[in-house]
């Protein structure tokens, strides 16, 4: 899941950006709302976490052009005006979601994970195939019920493949989704992730690849539903508590 954070305040900003990447989201940032909609325009991002008081553009006319333009982006507004009428201006400009300042880290999480899921055809909280359980609210993953410890960005990928159902991604497609815009498509980032991925998946191989194409999850079980025997916990390690104050080198 690729997320947009725009905050003024740096410290915040980076917090929450730092948060989500912990869980295991790509995250970009921007300062005000110029950079916001230049960014928006450019990438495709699933949750655009969005402060309202923005210098630049205030938070309320990005979030017009987001509707306007017709941005494929689900938008968070957050806001230290927690009113009723404040609520409500909000949503009617088109966001999606609202959350005041100042806000639990845990909360804002969850917000995004569900703006996440449906900002595409509805799946399940937990993807199911191949005695693969990945639980995306509570970053747990399993095999046949046993734990595996992903990495945020193993994890990642993993999911960017179970939500494909069978469909094959490019390195490139997997770079946009699962990394952060800085990340050059030439890298080797995707070959060494999906090499300590198929190693912790174990055996019989999962993850195959189509030569000269990319890779896809095997054709085997159901495409996703909801999992049985997934033990509880995060893959890669919660993420600690926040209060706000106000390459493509080709597959293998």
């Amino acid at each position: 899941m690729r997320v947009l954070v725009v905050e003024d305040e740096e410290f915040l900003r980076e917090m929450i950006a730092e948060g989500l990447r912990r869980d295991a989201l790509a995250v970009d940032e921007a300062g005000d709302g110029l950079e916001a909609l230049r960014r928006l325009r450019l990438g495709e991002y699933d949750v655009l976490v969005l402060d309202r008081d923005l210098p630049g553009l205030h938070g309320d006319e990005v979030c017009r052009q987001v509707v306007r333009e017709r941005l494929l982006t689900r938008v968070l507004m957050l806001t230290a005006s927690g009113t009723v009428r404040d609520r409500v201006e909000g949503l009617g400009l088109g966001a999606d979601d609202y959350l005041t300042k100042p806000f639990a880290y845990d909360e804002l999480l969850a917000r995004v994970l569900a703006l996440g899921r449906r900002a595409h055809p509805a799946l399940p909280p937990v993807l199911e195939r191949a005695g693969i359980a990945l639980d995306t609210a509570r970053r747990a993953a399993s095999r046949d019920g046993h734990r595996l410890a992903l990495s945020r960005k193993e994890f990642a990928v993993l999911e960017a493949l179970l939500r494909a159902e069978g469909a094959v991604l490019s390195s490139d497609d997997l770079i946009e989704r699962v990394w952060e815009e800085d990340t050059g498509y030439r890298t080797n980032a995707v070959r060494v992730t999906l090499s300590k991925l198929r190693a912790k998946l174990g055996e019989p191989p999962l993850i195959e690849t189509v030569p000269g194409e990319g890779y896809r999850i095997a054709a085997a079980g159901p495409a996703a539903g909801p999992a049985s025997g997934l033990e509880s916990g995060p893959a890669s390690g919660p993420a600690s508590g926040l209060a706000a104050p106000g390459q493509s080198s080709g597959p293998r």
